[in-house]
């Protein structure tokens, strides 16, 4: 009996400093997560997005960004790093281009190309064949770890995000491992970008943002939507901001959407004045009782992922005014359309974009 006391003893001890002491690739920062709202007021629960009719990709998987072209089809872009090409209702489904990463955003320049935010490869130019171009995968020294999504201004010039400049999807196993380093870190080192392609000059307009996500254009044209996914909250910053860490109070940059009530992702113009955000996962208490532990973060990560504290899944997008006001909430709590990403819009349809759905899910425009 002391002999098997002794060997418990023993097995508990190096389970404790395995849980305190093994190497893991964060170093976590604390912060305050504020106390979140739940699904209250303007974001009330319904069930407006359940039931989504479903295009199929063909085996494809993971529609995490949609747009039409200036071709009149849509574009969808997928897991695999393909880029897919069809008719608006799904039919005569193409593959366009294949990139060989993972494309994440698009958006077309006015000589008809798409324009890509590649997690693996950088930004990229696609022409009208399919052929694909590497236009910037670093600022100075610093590589572009985690290009995520971009929106082309009239200029000519193209804005991105570069989600992490710690955590790359090409290193540390895909987008959504990459992504949970860098949450769980909260060393907020995602940056928006400018690239003019007039000069082939690349800059930085802000950093400072946990997980830098989606980028869309106000309608002047003078400022950007900017999402943190990171900090629950959708930022205005001007164009013009050079080197801006939003950290530190700024007339050029303040927050639109403040303390969501799950985690934002990407952000698209839709009609009306109005954009559109996708939660890909709700909020998670346990998460945010984490967020002044760091140590509690890094021992999360020497458990096994079946043991992580991901949050379930529920379908959620928002759209909102220029002015933060939010106007539209659909909603499907079982989760049957994963993480929902955002929402691309015509008169006929919302199409809804998603991280891991098996298609592209989309009902008639309320």
């Amino acid at each position: 009996m002391k002999r098997v006391v002794v060997v418990c003893a023993a097995v508990i001890a190096l389970l404790a400093l395995y849980l305190l002491l093994w190497p893991v690739p964060v170093a976590p920062v604390a912060w305050s997560a504020p106390a979140a709202p739940g699904y209250a007021g303007a974001h009330a629960p319904n069930t407006l997005l359940a039931k989504l009719n479903l295009i199929d990709l063909g085996g494809e998987e993971g529609p995490e960004h949609v747009a039409f072209g200036p071709d009149g089809r849509l574009y969808v872009a997928v897991a695999s790093g393909r880029l897919l090409r069809m008719a608006a209702d799904g039919s005569a489904r193409e593959v366009f281009a294949s990139t060989g990463g993972r494309v994440l955003g698009f958006d077309f320049d006015a000589a008809g190309r798409l324009i890509a935010a590649d997690a693996v490869k950088g930004l990229l130019a696609i022409d009208r064949d399919g052929k694909v171009s590497v236009l910037v995968d670093r600022v100075g020294d610093v590589p572009i770890l985690y290009a995520d999504a971009v929106v082309v201004a009239r200029s000519g010039k193209v804005y991105f995000s570069d989600a992490s400049t710690r955590f790359g999807p090409a290193r540390w196993g895909g987008t959504f491992e990459a992504s949970i380093l860098d949450i769980i870190e909260q060393s907020a080192t995602g940056r928006i970008l400018e690239f003019d392609p007039a000069s082939g000059a690349t800059r930085v307009v802000a950093r400072g943002l946990s997980f830098a996500n989606g980028v869309a254009l106000t309608a002047d044209e003078q400022a950007l939507f900017v999402v943190e996914t990171g900090r629950y909250r959708v930022w205005k910053i001007d164009v013009g901001a050079r080197e801006l860490d939003v950290a530190t109070a700024s007339p050029q940059a303040r927050v639109l959407l403040d303390n969501l009530p799950g985690y934002p992702d990407n952000v698209m113009r839709g009609l009306d004045g109005r954009s559109w955000v996708g939660l890909t996962k709700p909020r998670s208490a346990v998460v945010d009782g984490m967020a002044g532990k760091p140590w509690l973060r890094a021992l999360t990560l020497r458990l096994p992922r079946a043991l992580w504290p991901v949050p379930p899944a529920y379908g959620h997008v928002l759209a909102f005014t220029e002015d933060g006001r939010v106007v539209a909430d659909l909603q499907d709590p079982t989760g049957a359309y994963p993480e929902t990403t955002a929402v691309t819009e015509t008169r006929e349809r919302l199409y809804v974009q998603s991280l891991h759905a098996k298609g592209l899910g989309w009902r008639p425009r309320p």
